[in-house]
């Protein structure tokens, strides 16, 4: 994760960076931190590199302000999410305009800041994909639109929303490929349900968001409830 500190103060942005530095040890990241001491040293980067996946911006400084900074590169389409550093809580609506992920009020607390890192890391978390073999040509998944993946005879048909997708292949197969993902559990043995989809667990049967209902056989229903419990804690 690469991310940028624009302050005119020194002190100010070598506690942020050591806040983020410790942020990504305990987390097991790999964070690139560089700093900057004004909009117009952020800009004159920005000019050659635009690959920030976040910046933490004060919001007063001299010259360009941090507002000013944010507003030019929201017109200039830039996605790179922005937290803004302040001493003063009046410039906080102003945020909305920028689409600031949050808000940090000097003195910055580590614990704070940390949530707000772990928010930013989360959003820029790319979805993880699979790639599946169709009787129509290969197709690429993301795991959380998959709902549930049903057998019949030596195919399976995997529901990905409101589409429905024959895969020239069994269902012990689609369970182990994704036995390592955890929200993915067989709730009879013709069916690989995404719990993340499951709205209630019923004597006997799973009721999916959409009302949509499965079987659940009994010598799983056990690992069923358990699955439920663990993706909702």
């Amino acid at each position: 994760m690469k991310i940028a500190i624009c302050d005119d103060e020194q002190a100010q942005r070598e506690l942020l960076e050591r806040y983020i530095s410790e942020w990504g040890e305990n987390t097991g990241r790999r964070v690139q931190v560089q700093p900057f001491c004004s909009s117009e040293q952020f800009l004159f980067c920005w000019d050659e590199d635009r690959s920030f996946d976040l910046l933490v911006l004060d919001i007063e400084m001299r010259g360009m302000s941090g507002m000013e900074l944010a507003k030019k590169l929201r017109r200039e389409k830039a996605k790179t999410g922005i937290v803004f550093v302040t001493g003063f809580e009046q410039y906080m609506s102003e945020g909305y305009e920028v689409e600031a992920l949050h808000y940090l009020l000097k003195p910055v607390h580590r614990e704070k800041l940390f949530c707000v890192l772990e928010r930013a890391a989360k959003r820029e978390a790319p979805e993880a994909k699979r790639v599946f073999e169709t009787r129509e040509g290969m197709i690429s998944v993301p795991l959380s639109r998959i709902w549930y993946a049903e057998a019949q005879k030596h195919t399976c048909i995997l529901r990905v929303e409101e589409d429905a997708y024959v895969l020239p292949r069994g269902i012990g197969s689609i369970r182990q490929e994704l036995a390592s993902e955890p929200d993915f559990q067989m709730c009879h043995r013709s069916y690989l349900v995404n719990m993340r989809h499951v709205a209630a667990v019923a004597q006997g049967e799973l009721v999916l968001d959409n009302g949509e209902r499965l079987p659940v056989s009994r010598g799983m229903a056990a690992a069923v409830n358990r699955a439920f419990i663990r993706c909702y804690r």
